[in-house]
């Protein structure tokens, strides 16, 4: 009889650890998804639309298109364009999210050397952008590299002008 109780003791147990254990995997796979920024995958399909680049600096797919700070979309490819010799990015657009065309798009960092994401900000124009579509105004990432060589050629060329004087 006591032997039948341990049995039953031990079955009780490995139930317990079991779902512990599937808990926490559960919760691994969420936290990998968030980090990842896959958490926000939506069954629903938005509207794709592209837009072009001169330099992406370090944008990567699935990084998020905001517009006032709120997440309208993600960004589904970058690929670059031997014809135009730009990075092309292919945006998948939430479906309940509408912007006119002439909508501008630019690529900006969260932070200082936060992560960087495409900022949509909003035209005046009457027609919105429909699956297909094009951003034409575009502005490039800002690429901390080239500023600080801007500045550091900026001042070499006033030292040399204030040394000719």
């Amino acid at each position: 009889m006591d032997r039948g109780r341990v049995v039953m003791q031990r079955k009780s147990l490995d139930i317990w650890v079991g779902l512990f254990v599937f808990i926490g995997a559960a919760a691994l796979v969420f936290l990998a998804l968030k980090v990842g920024n896959a958490s926000s995958l939506s069954m629903s399909k938005g509207y794709i639309i592209t837009t072009s680049f001169d330099n992406i600096g370090g944008l990567k797919p699935r990084a998020p298109v905001k517009s006032a700070g709120v997440v309208v979309g993600r960004v589904d490819n970058i690929e670059f364009s031997d014809q135009s010799f730009k990075a092309v990015v292919t945006l998948e657009m939430d479906s309940g999210y509408k912007f006119p065309k002439d909508t501008s798009a630019k690529i900006l960092t969260s932070g200082l050397l936060g992560e960087q994401y495409i900022g949509l900000e909003a035209g005046g124009d009457t027609k919105n952008l429909v699956a297909g579509d094009t951003i034409k105004m575009t502005q490039s990432a800002m690429v901390l590299e080239n500023l600080i060589s801007q500045f550091l050629f900026s001042k070499a060329t006033d030292s040399a002008k204030d040394a000719a004087k």
